[in-house]
This record gives structure tokens, C-alpha cells and sequence, in this order.
């Protein structure tokens, strides 16, 4: 049952986060095409681990995160208004690159499909 409820404050973080992270933060190390592709909440709610793909930054993912983590601050307290948590957990933003990694992966055998023609 409690993991049930982890399941529902995971998609609803994940769905208010992203226009958050997408629309609010200005800071100018924050590049590319940023998307949330996981939420895992620790079963106490004392932290978030929130796995970013971030495409497009030309090699300015990990300055983009370091931005994001800072900000954690400025995006609790917006989350704080958008959820109703007794305490919202410590925000932990970490870079995911399995999206990069997996088109990287199907660019290399689309070019030994062509080499093989």
C-alpha cells in the first residue's frame, strides 16, 4: 500500500516538475532539451532522485544539472504550492543518459546498415 502512494507522489512530482524545470529556471547553464525520465521517491519521503535527459547541450549536461541542483530551493518552493506534502523531500537532480546512449546505439548500426548496402 505505501508503495502504491510512492507511485502516485513519484508521477505527480514528474508531471509538475517539468514545466518547472522547462518554463521557471533562467539561468543560462540550463541548455538543450531537458525531459524527466524517472522519479524515485525513498519510501521515507526524505529525497527525490529526479533522472534528467538533457539533449542538445553540446557536452553542457553536467554544468545544466549542477544549475538545476542549485536551484533546489527555488523549485521546492514552487512544488510546495503545487503539492500538498506534510514535507516535501530533498530534491536530488541527477543526469540520465540512457536517451543520448540509446540514439548514439542507433546511429552507429544505421551506419553499418549503409556500409553494408
Amino acid at each position: 500500500m505505501a508503495g502504491n502512494r510512492i507511485d502516485r507522489i513519484n508521477a505527480e512530482m514528474k508531471r509538475q516538475l517539468a514545466p518547472i524545470i522547462s518554463e521557471e529556471l533562467t539561468d543560462p547553464r540550463i541548455k538543450g532539451l531537458i525531459s524527466i525520465v524517472k522519479v524515485d521517491t525513498d519510501s521515507d519521503l526524505s529525497v527525490a532522485k529526479i533522472y534528467l535527459s538533457i539533449l542538445g547541450a553540446n557536452g553542457g549536461e553536467e554544468q545544466a544539472i549542477e544549475a538545476i541542483n542549485k536551484a533546489e530551493g527555488y523549485i521546492k518552493n514552487i512544488l510546495k504550492k503545487k503539492i500538498q506534502l506534510r514535507a516535501l523531500p530533498q530534491l536530488r537532480f541527477i543526469l540520465d543518459t540512457s536517451i543520448s546512449y540509446g540514439i548514439k546505439i542507433s546511429q552507429i548500426l544505421s551506419d553499418i546498415n549503409k556500409s553494408e548496402e
